[in-house]
């Protein structure tokens, strides 16, 4: 065959190297943040015109950026920039406007789809949160990575290691200049407040959820005369970022009354609390090869169990406990699995442990007192939250201003308190026994059959929407539109046995089609001593995805099975399989078997050994669940690079380099 044409090979090496060069770039550059505008003050706020999507459709708004110091204790505090949103009222007599407080700790503000059941009246106001939304961002990746590369989310080996990820995170964090005390509750609520000024609006409604709620409490204990009316959904009084197993227990008890009175669940037991309690005291440790983690099904439970709607599925009640009546380990497998990929990356746990420090007097009395009392899922949710007795309680840095807002305070600010009847994470009663009593103008609503946040906003949309509107308009509260949902038990839409199979096949099957595609590769390359130039090309191009994929696959099936201290898509787990793959494969679809064996094997050897570094490039630029493919694409382009410039060595040339040299940057594709 002729040798490559320099054009081709100068195309290639500007396609393969521009890749390469694309994903250091991505891996380099920093991440998009606000940021505090030029000459800025504490307290500035400039907004402009903009849209903001919500469960209506784009709304008309206000976008801008709020300055406030980061340690207001500190005359000298740097500045850090918070986002604000103001949805507009559609009416012209707008009553007080509604500011946002949603749940966490550790997840943003910024995400309010429901606003325009408000807007009609109010104008609707998000305010980033500090740690979250903002300038400075309180991200743990220590934290993160120990909980993978353990033995589940809380076990044995984990909490001691996620402890000391904590401490590295708040050093880390200290040496980059970020006062970790300074992103407490109260910095919330001032932030809240700067933002009412700047907007300058005399007073306000608050809605808030979940560990929201106990934004809300605070601000109504310091700025009374700055509130109009709260409305609190999901509430969360002091001491309660711990959850109590007793509680929990007696959450299964009402599922399990719940189950009796429902013909298809009630067939499947007679007692749903004992039934769950059974295979949760004796999980199994795998399903065929796969492991099962422990504490990683316990951790999930737990939050799926918050809601019973169908929008939260599948992590939900129904799915959660069909899981554990239908008998199948390999739904406990999902889970687990599941368990890794969803919840270390939910929360931002840097700023999750300076807010829930608030509650760390809690933390250290529940495992003073012996930790679990013997509950059906156990200690593992809390253990996650909290890393066990001697864990962020222990070694965060707490904030003094915490200190009085540990207990309940009067208020005499009116409040609603919505509360879900068998709501797992902010049970009503605790609302009913430990907030209702200190408000003297308070009143609660517990609506039958719901659980979390969630479950409010997702049953009957136009019945919240006048239950809040009627409440800010006139303190009254309407809650006629709510009828009693039933929990759907036999409502799983996708139950955990079918994920347990789909993610077993998917993975062995990919697995397996990438070894016989790189099979037949090999074995044509064999009998017809190798490819044409087209020929090479088009098998680079068709094959690239199936073999990266499957190389990834492989390294799943690895962790699955032998490795569960690692993760699926590390880059332990991604690069290995996908940089053998793909280099075997451009190897055989663009060297010829007519070269001199010690040229081939110095081929296959930096075909491998570049789409290894390729693959590595590619799950550091962008780490997460796209980092597979982003590999692939980095495997694909070393690889082919490696290719073209070995081909215009003194050894290849003349001797036939088809894929990589004819048209290599077709095969990177």
């Amino acid at each position: 065959m002729s040798p490559v044409k320099p054009r081709s090979r100068v195309v290639a090496l500007a396609i393969t190297g521009g890749l390469l060069l694309s994903l250091v770039v991505l891996g380099a550059w920093p991440g998009s943040t606000l940021a505090v505008p030029d000459g800025a003050a504490a307290g500035s706020l400039a907004l402009e015109p903009c849209d903001y999507d919500t469960e209506a459709g784009a709304a008309a708004a206000d976008c801008g950026t709020l300055v406030v110091p980061e340690n207001r204790r500190d005359p000298a505090s740097e500045l850090i920039a918070l986002p604000v949103v103001r949805i507009r009222a559609t009416s012209a007599g707008a009553g007080e406007p509604v500011f946002r407080l949603a749940g966490g700790p550790g997840g943003t503000n910024m995400v309010f789809p429901q606003a325009s059941r408000l807007t009609d009246d109010h104008d609707v106001v998000l305010v980033g949160y500090r740690g979250v939304d903002g300038s400075r961002r309180l991200d743990c990746p220590e934290v993160v990575g120990a909980m993978r590369a353990s033995d589940g989310l809380a076990g044995a080996e984990a909490l001691p290691a996620t402890t000391r990820a904590f401490e590295l995170c708040a050093d880390r964090l200290a040496r980059d200049g970020v006062d970790v005390t300074a992103y407490s509750v109260v910095d919330r609520v001032e932030d809240m407040e700067s933002a009412r000024t700047a907007l300058g609006y005399s007073r306000i409604n608050l809605v808030s959820s979940s560990a929201g709620t106990r934004t809300a409490m605070v601000y109504s204990w310091r700025h009374p005369d700055a509130l109009h009316r709260s409305a609190m959904i999901s509430v969360n009084p002091p001491g309660h970022f711990v959850w109590d197993p007793r509680i929990t227990d007696s959450q299964f008890g009402q599922y399990a009354e719940l189950c009796r009175a429902n013909a298809s669940c009630a067939a499947r037991t007679p007692d749903l609390a004992a039934s769950v309690r059974d295979v949760a005291t004796d999980l199994p440790e795998r399903w065929g090869p796969f492991r099962v983690k422990d504490t990683n099904v316990r951790v999930l439970s737990q939050y799926a169990m918050h809601h019973n709607g169908p929008g939260s599925a599948p992590n939900n009640a129904p799915t959660l406990l069909d899981a554990y009546l239908g008998g199948d380990t390999g739904a406990l497998w999902a889970m687990s699995v599941l368990g890794d990929v969803v919840l270390p990356e939910s929360i931002v746990w840097g700023e999750f442990a300076s807010f829930a420090m608030l509650d760390a007097p809690a933390a250290r009395s529940y495992y003073e007192a012996g930790g679990d009392p013997g509950s059906i899922l156990g200690s593992a949710s809390v253990d996650f939250l909290w890393s066990g007795p001697s864990g962020v309680s222990a070694v965060w840095p707490d904030s003094p201003d915490n200190a009085e807002y540990r207990t309940t305070r009067p208020s005499d600010v009116e409040t609603l308190l919505v509360s879900g009847e068998v709501d797992f994470s902010t049970p009503a009663q605790l609302a009913t026994g430990e907030l209702l009593p200190s408000l003297s103008r308070g009143q609660q609503v517990v609506l039958s059959g719901l659980g979390h946040t969630a479950d409010f906003w997702e049953h009957r949309p136009e019945a919240s929407e006048r239950l809040l509107n009627t409440f800010f308009a006139t303190g009254e509260v309407d809650r006629s539109g709510f009828d009693p949902r039933p929990v759907g038990f036999d409502t799983v839409p996708l139950s955990m046995s079918t994920i347990a199979r789909l993610l077993a096949g998917v993975t062995t099957t990919g697995a397996v089609l990438a070894l016989l595609v790189l099979g037949g590769m090999a074995r044509a390359r064999r009998r017809r001593g190798g490819f044409s130039p087209r020929a090479g090309v088009w098998l680079g191009v068709l094959t690239v995805l199936p073999l990266g994929l499957g190389g990834w696959f492989l390294g799943v099936l690895l962790v699955w099975t032998v490795n569960p201290d690692d993760f699926v898509v590390s880059t332990t787990a991604v690069a290995p399989g996908v940089g053998l793959m793909i280099g075997t494969g451009a190897y055989l679809a663009g060297v010829r078997r007519d070269l001199p064996p010690r040229t081939r094997r110095t081929a296959l050897a930096a075909a491998i050994g570049a789409a290894l570094l390729g693959a590595v490039l590619g799950t550091w630029a962008l780490p997460g669940l796209v980092a597979p493919l982003v590999a692939v694409v980095g495997a694909a382009a070393a690889a082919n690079l490696v290719l073209v410039l070995l081909a215009a060595s003194p050894a290849f040339r003349g001797g036939p380099v088809t894929g990589a040299g004819a048209q290599p940057a077709v095969a990177v594709a």
